[in-house]
């Protein structure tokens, strides 16, 4: 079996990865000339991390992570509880697998280190995607065809691919967007912060976690904006971000003063579809369901898709490819959907203006996390993606 995966992020290696564990023969196509360190963080909950160590990864990847003990979420204006729950030893106890904290660079690097160098495609751009009853086609911009029994298309928010198949349809913006930063631990030692804080207030929240070993802190601050481009490499504006926190407490005021100019990014989704394939090629991750990250499971959900993509391959013989992928929409779509919305709701819960309802979503809250141990996310942590008797 031939296969050509678009797209080297986190979901196009997974992919890569989990199709050789099938026996695939996988060329991965990446329009950037070189792969370069993204200074973010990213959250792997046990649903994901449980596949990394199918894949032989997770030792790599737990390696330079960090394991927070649990997780607050705090009130905007004073810092004062509204609960917690467990992580660290509870949930790898509960779960089976470790609730990781990670920088989005060592878990690429990672996942880069498992595809042969050979099989990797740099400063090529697909600019088209066609097919008949046998094989399907990559060309790309030097006019180059490659040909492949199969054809995953992994190829982010911005997907071309899924508008070569399913007709135009534009990445939605949401009227929020966000800063980050990573700051040294040295910087923000003496602010006495929890390792793992989500800080609710009206239109905005803050989240905060440790990454590598603990010696960088993730800072992600969301907010109700007119307009956000949607870039990894965009600067805000000396202080606007101080401008938009302003009343915070403290301690949130400070991590935004000490970071300096920050990143700003705009957060934009994809509408869901009924459908993410056509024939011998299908859609994975982000271009199929980008959702906004208020779960932490955007990442965990492309690489569940390629946990799942790799079990439908193993089993089909090259003219059973599209059969095969039928399987796999049906057991990823709704699963990812639905988490597309609960993100979304999550989001808005996040954001209540003070007043009543604030008053009771944090009672809510605090009665769940009575009830509770872990996160109400935490039921898609249970269930193995690879287990067709239960949900993925």
């Amino acid at each position: 079996m031939e296969a050509i995966v678009i797209g080297a992020g986190i979901g196009g290696l997974a992919a890569a990865l989990s199709l050789r564990r099938a026996g695939c023969d996988v060329t991965l196509v990446e329009q950037s000339p070189r792969f370069t360190e993204i200074g973010a963080g990213i959250q792997l909950a046990p649903n994901a991390t449980r596949v990394l160590r199918r894949l032989s990864l997770l030792d790599a990847v737990a390696a330079h992570a960090t394991r927070p003990s649990h997780a607050e979420f705090r009130t905007w204006s004073d810092g004062a509880e509204i609960c917690r729950y467990a992580l660290g030893r509870a949930v790898e106890e509960e779960f089976g697998a470790p609730y990781l904290q990670v920088h989005r660079a060592d878990l690429h690097r990672a996942l880069t280190a498992g595809v042969p160098s050979g099989s990797v495609r740099l400063d090529t751009v697909a600019v088209g995607i066609d097919q008949d009853d046998a094989s399907a086609r990559v060309t790309t911009a030097s006019g180059e065809r490659l040909r492949a029994d199969l054809v995953v298309a992994a190829d982010g928010i911005r997907s071309a691919a899924r508008q070569w198949l399913f007709g135009a349809d534009e990445a939605v913006f949401t009227g929020l967007a966000a800063y980050r930063a990573l700051l040294p631990a040295g910087e923000v030692a003496d602010l006495d912060l929890p390792d793992f804080g989500v800080w609710l207030g009206p239109g905005r929240h803050f989240v905060h976690y440790w990454v590598r070993r603990r010696e960088l802190l993730n800072v992600v601050a969301v907010f109700e904006a007119a307009a956000g481009r949607e870039s990894w490499t965009a600067r805000a504006e000396p202080g606007e971000q101080l401008g938009e926190f302003a009343g915070w407490d403290t301690r949130v005021r400070s991590v935004l003063e000490r970071a300096g100019r920050m990143f700003r990014y705009g957060l934009h989704t994809r509408t869901p579809l009924t459908r993410w394939h056509t024939g011998r090629v299908t859609l994975l991750g982000d271009s199929a369901h980008a959702m906004v990250p208020f779960q932490a499971q955007g990442a965990a959900q492309a690489i569940l898709d390629a946990a799942v993509l790799g079990e439908v391959v193993a089993a089909a013989t090259p003219a059973a490819v599209p059969d095969a992928l039928g399987r796999y929409v049906r057991r990823r779509l709704t699963a990812a959907t639905s988490m597309q919305a609960a993100s979304a709701r999550a989001g808005d819960d996040f954001h209540l203006p003070d007043g009543p309802e604030a008053r009771a979503r944090d009672a809510r809250m605090t009665a769940h996390a009575a009830e509770h141990r872990f996160l109400p996310q935490s039921t898609a942590w249970a269930a193995d993606v690879l287990d067709e008797r239960a949900p993925s």
